[in-house]
């Protein structure tokens, strides 16, 4: 038992000795956790717009005046004429145009009905969509200003509540994905490239043959990337709570027995890719290709998965990361217990299961 706690220890120094491994243990997650929160995000705000106004009199100036105000859209630029409208969307100056058309006043008044057209740069679809949403949202509040003296027969008033994200933030989103890219990025890629560098440098035999275990190595060398993975994943939530006021509706505890298990699927991940790959170039290669981008497209983080084709939901399925981010989203949003995620926890505690069996058995082959 002493000489595997030595053996521990002496695993804890080669990973504080070299700089590299630190900064990708400790830099990478902050510097992911703060880019994904305040630089990635579906939200519009002061976005860049150009009025077109043909009729130029006191309804459209209100309009404008409203628009301005609010805190998502700026106008950019006031254009005279159609024909510039092509021009400045080329340009990238604004990503949207709003058109009233001539006589808008007096068409209001007339017919009781005026056209604003809204016009977007859609080569990001999304953020069009938003624009034309929000200023729909804006033309309607000052409609009903209008006509809250009308008496109408019949009324339909729907009433939106959003629920767990009521101000729709973005960082909502990102926390718990990041948060599971950076602990199955950081346990299986340091592991597999940690136990490859012994096999590359040859002293992987010296320590098979060594007073210890075969079975005491592979702990040794995976324990400390438990113990600093659980500390990952503490700073990555106090980040989330102090710095993007993400709340923690459920329990701690839980929360923390859950990410244990996926550092400890992560990790046994990282073991079976040492089992393939010679070089550690390899292994960082296996790591990066075959965990990262199946993480960020199949687990749901970025792209709902009920979108996707069913050969792709299929095999989102076997992606441990997809009910991690389930079960995360479910405590730290929902404030769940193990009672609604049981299911997810025990897909999870099988695949963990699968990929220690695959790994032992690796092993056991290469040392027979």
């Amino acid at each position: 038992m002493k000489r595997f706690i030595g053996f521990i220890k002496k695993e804890f120094y080669h990973i504080f000795r070299d700089r590299r491994s630190l900064f990708i243990l400790f830099g990478m997650p902050i510097a992911q956790i703060l880019l994904f929160g305040f630089a990635i995000t579906n939200e519009i705000n002061n976005v860049d717009i150009a009025i077109l106004d043909h009729s130029k009199d006191a309804v459209t100036e209100e309009i404008i005046n409203k628009i301005s105000a609010s805190k998502y859209f700026s106008i950019k630029q006031l254009i005279e004429k159609e024909s510039d409208i092509e021009s400045i969307f080329k340009k990238g100056k604004v990503k949207a145009v709003l058109n009233f058309e001539k006589d808008f006043s007096k068409n209001l008044i007339k017919d009781h009905k005026a056209t604003i057209q809204i016009i977007t740069d859609a080569t990001d679809p999304n953020t069009a969509n938003t624009i034309t949403n929000f200023v729909n949202a804006i033309l309607q509040k000052y409609q009903k200003s209008l006509n809250k003296d009308a008496v109408i027969a019949y009324q339909i008033v729907p009433r939106s509540r959003m629920v767990y994200n009521p101000e729709l933030k973005s960082v909502y989103m990102f926390v718990p994905g990041v948060m599971t890219i950076i602990l199955m990025l950081v346990s299986a890629m340091m592991t597999s490239i940690s136990i490859t560098r012994e096999k590359e440098l040859g002293t992987m035999e010296i320590l098979l043959v060594s007073p210890l275990k075969p079975i005491q190595v592979i702990v040794g060398k995976v324990f400390p990337y438990i113990f600093l993975s659980v500390i990952n994943a503490v700073v990555i939530v106090v980040l989330s709570i102090f710095i993007f006021n993400m709340p923690v509706q459920g329990s701690l505890f839980l929360l923390a027995m859950e990410s244990i298990l996926f550092i400890i699927s992560a990790l046994a991940l990282g073991i079976l890719i040492s089992t393939i790959s010679a070089t550690q170039q390899t292994a960082m290669m296996i790591s990066l290709m075959g965990l990262m981008l199946p993480v960020i497209l199949l687990s749901g983080f970025i792209f709902p998965i009920s979108s996707m084709p069913v050969p792709l939901q299929i095999i989102s399925n076997i992606i441990p990361a997809k009910w991690f981010i389930i079960i995360i989203k479910g405590i730290m949003l929902k404030g769940v217990g193990l009672e609604f995620i049981w299911k997810e926890t025990l897909i999870l505690l099988g695949m963990t299961v699968f990929f220690i069996a695959l790994s032992v058995r690796k092993y056991k082959i290469r040392l027979e």
